[in-house]
């Protein structure tokens, strides 16, 4: 799990409860179409399924 993950932020924060919206901000996603690209690991992977509904993730090598 060395990679790297893209992820971009496709739906609003609008609405969503505040957990939610901290996993977001504490991945640097804050705007909608934003991406970031993160180091594959446990603890990001963890993040990344608490708001699978809201981003899209891609995996780099």
């Amino acid at each position: 799990m060395a990679g790297v993950l893209k992820i971009s932020l496709v739906k609003s924060m609008a609405g969503r409860p505040e957990k939610h919206r901290k996993v977001l901000r504490g991945m640097g996603l804050t705007k909608l179409n934003r991406a970031v690209e993160l180091e594959d690991t446990p603890s990001i992977r963890g993040m990344v399924q608490k708001v699978v509904h809201l981003v899209k993730v891609e995996e780099k090598a």
